[in-house]
């Protein structure tokens, strides 16, 4: 047996330690990770992967801490990925959005994990599927993932979640922002967070009528549009019911099927770029783009070809 397969192994008992550390290696993405994840994805039990995304200062962290509350008052075991921007430096997470959430650490049951974005678009580190992998194979059910929070690239959370929660703020212009984002198409729930500030009501109204006339995945049942205030705990309770509710949507044959799709378009598309880069000939290839004697295109179409 591999040493992380005996650390997925310590880790599926309840043990904590073997479990960083198995994290550790998916982060730091680890050759000895590869052969264990047919046995990662097999010990797996159906966790409820909850994206929780939205514009910074919306207080995503605040409100992800409430809703490990209420979900431990439920009695679930809850498990927290949340990706932070990277240092220039280091490639280390930055920011800490743990800090938020440490009136959690003492509890057995809360798994908290930064990690760093490293440079990847979309709010997510390029191995957070994986990790969300082990903490399910670990018995840790909902996920909440934290995405970075930088507005606009925000929506790749949508194709690894089962359930999209976005974030807003009242007053803050955020629901210009959000359209011109896109991240209302994929919200499952929306979350008018702050709620104690005059204008969430307002706000949840304006939401509630661009939603109902948005057409596409909207047309028959726009998400529902809760008030909280993550402070206080107002409205929680009724957003982590919110999000139950939609776990049986999203595991509908076409919704997972479609999720499965996007797991392997990413995992074809970051196979075949280190295959490319390890062929003879990228070096090369690079140098003729550069030089604008190649484009971009015929370059890839020309290592892939290679690469296959």
């Amino acid at each position: 047996m591999s040493d992380l397969a005996a650390l997925l192994d310590a880790a599926q008992t309840g043990e904590r330690r073997p479990l960083a550390r198995l994290l550790t290696a998916i982060e730091s993405r680890s050759p000895d990770v590869r052969p264990m994840l047919p046995q990662l994805f097999a010990a797996g039990h159906g966790a409820h992967l909850v994206g929780i995304t939205g514009p910074p200062g919306s207080g995503k962290s605040t409100l992800v801490s409430a809703l490990i509350a209420e979900f431990r008052r439920r009695g679930r075991r809850v498990g927290v990925l949340a990706v932070d921007p990277s240092s220039p430096y280091t490639r280390g997470a930055i920011l800490g959005d743990r800090i938020r959430m440490m009136e959690h650490a003492a509890d057995r049951d809360v798994f908290m994990r930064s990690m760093a974005a490293r440079g990847e678009l979309g709010g997510l580190a390029a191995t957070t599927w994986i990790a969300a992998a082990a903490l399910d194979a670990a018995g840790y059910d909902p996920i909440l993932v934290e995405t970075v929070g930088a507005g606009q690239s925000e929506v790749e959370i949508a194709r690894l979640a089962e359930t999209t929660v976005v974030v807003e703020v009242p007053e803050m212009g955020d629901e210009v922002q959000a359209i011109k984002a896109g991240l209302l198409e994929v919200a499952d729930v929306i979350a008018v967070n702050k709620g104690d500030r005059p204008g969430a009501p307002r706000a949840a109204r304006q939401l509630r009528a661009m939603m109902s006339g948005a057409g596409g995945r909207f047309a028959r049942k726009p998400p529902p549009i809760v008030i909280t205030t993550a402070t206080s705990g107002e409205g929680v309770a009724e957003l982590a019911d919110a999000i139950d509710a939609h776990r049986s949507t999203a595991r509908s044959p076409t919704q997972s099927r479609e999720r499965a799709r996007n797991q392997v378009a990413r995992a074809l598309a970051d196979l075949a770029l280190q295959r490319a880069a390890s062929a003879e000939g990228w070096d090369a290839t690079l140098d003729a783009v550069a030089s604008r004697e190649l484009d971009p295109v015929t370059a890839a179409e020309r290592l892939f070809d290679g690469a296959m």
